[in-house]
């Protein structure tokens, strides 16, 4: 085949006549998510796409050939090509060597996967790694956030799906998969608790479209992830109605449990509830599911340490003397009101505090580090360059506290880099969990 070597990652953003169309006004991330999809897909059983949708797959792709062919001529890729080599190379671009950027990525899926899953609020894939680990394929994801679509599809050569709020998002879910994962926000929750109480009211939550999903595609499983508070929303309302609309829409669900990422080899103090269920028909007795124990309990515990930076970092992550001096007064304030609310120098021989996105949460994981050698600031700061080694903790001291393998790759700036590890989940705990799951389920 004359042509090779083709990138997915060169369809032009702007989408012209002579460019990548498909369905109508699709943005460029959607036009980029549906082919990304379709090829990571292309085993036949879990296809996006069939019939009109195909065909018009298929248009699109020929179009960027030819597209491509037109302001390279002079290329010698292009040497004999004609129409029935592009016809054949867009039918299929795998087998042509075409879109490989879209596979040479740090986490690809498993060659011979076990079992399918689809990943939602799917954030910078935490859930993912922990899937892939364990012999998973995924087959569909969804992620609202532009900068962490940037980061998925770094790292796994797929754009995900934005709204998911949207029937034009949810469409493109295959109709069989085994398991959804989900780490869904809790904020609604609040809201709802507010206004409505909850009661028996799901719309308007985002928990509503992972129950809509599972009565649609009755997947073999589910397993969700949301913070502590959950369990005592609303007085444990909120909750109870959740696992009452699991139960309605044909799922035995495990009796949800808060675990703590330290448990399971990373340095962060980081509580999760879990929800796990497995569809009724498979007459899984959840009676015999049990939660994973520590791989790291209390005396064994990684610290902090073992994660650090490994070099002297950046100046730019030292804190300035006056802003030091800031936090100190305003932990006093506080302290003096009883609150104990505050910035924190955590110990190295020990765990990291959660971290959060916003509020206190890089000031509540300071640390001590006096490998610094030169104290000129490189970022506008009042004051200097605070001569004690306290610092915040890096992006990717942020990323290994969830469990990422430095083979991650961070592509954005540090602001939504500390924004995407905070809201991730902690792949190793959520790893031991699934495994338990899947093999109630003879998955693996």
């Amino acid at each position: 085949m004359a042509i090779k070597d083709i990138k997915l990652s060169e369809i032009p953003e702007e989408v012209t006549e002579d460019g990548l169309k498909i369905y109508g006004p699709a943005s460029y991330e959607t036009q980029v998510a549906i082919l990304s999809h379709y090829l990571h897909t292309l085993d036949g059983k879990h296809d996006i796409a069939s019939g009109e949708k195909r065909y018009e797959i298929l248009e699109a792709i020929r179009d960027f050939i030819e597209y491509k062919h037109q302001q390279d001529k002079k290329n010698p890729r292009w040497k004999d090509v004609d129409d029935e080599v592009i016809t054949k190379a867009a039918d299929s671009p795998l087998e042509c060597d075409l879109f490989a950027d879209f596979f040479n990525v740090p986490f690809p899926a498993p060659k011979n996967p076990k079992f399918t899953f689809i990943d939602l609020f799917a954030g910078i894939g935490g859930f993912r790694i922990a899937m892939q680990e364990l012999g998973g394929k995924c087959v569909y994801s969804s992620e609202f956030d532009a900068q962490a679509q940037r980061t998925y599809m770094a790292n796994y050569g797929e754009m995900p799906f934005g709204d998911i709020t949207k029937e034009v998002t949810k469409q493109y879910i295959p109709k069989d998969f085994d398991v959804l994962c989900g780490g869904f926000p809790c904020q609604a929750f609040s809201l709802a608790g507010r206004r409505l109480g909850f009661k028996d009211e799901t719309r308007g939550t985002l928990f509503f479209e992972i129950e809509e999903i599972l009565r649609r595609h009755q997947p073999k499983a589910f397993f969700l992830e949301n913070v502590k508070g959950l369990m005592i929303h609303d007085k444990g309302r909120t909750l109870r109605t959740i696992l009452d609309h699991l139960d309605q829409v044909g799922y035995d669900v495990v009796p949800p449990q808060i675990v703590n990422a330290m448990d399971f080899g990373v340095p962060q103090h980081r509580e999760r509830v879990y929800i796990i269920g497995f569809r009724k028909d498979l007459h899984i007795n959840i009676n015999n599911f049990h939660y994973p124990d520590p791989t790291s309990p209390e005396g064994h515990r990684v610290p902090f340490k073992k994660i650090m930076e490994n070099k002297e970092v950046s100046v730019k992550y030292y804190l300035s003397d006056v802003y030091l001096e800031t936090l100190r007064r305003h932990r006093a304030r506080h302290e003096a009101a009883g609150h104990g609310f505050g910035y924190e120098i955590i110990d190295k021989n020990g765990v990291a505090n959660a971290i959060v996105v916003g509020g206190m949460g890089r000031e509540r994981n300071l640390v001590i580090d006096d490998r610094l050698t030169d104290f000129r600031p490189v970022t506008n700061i009042h004051g200097e360059v605070n001569r004690e080694g306290v610092r915040k903790m890096t992006p990717r001291e942020w990323a290994r506290l969830q469990g990422f393998p430095d083979t991650f790759k961070i592509v954005v700036a540090d602001a939504s880099a500390y924004k995407q590890f905070g809201n991730s989940v902690a792949i190793p705990a959520i790893k031991a969990t699934a495994e338990k799951e899947l093999r109630m389920m003879n998955l693996i």
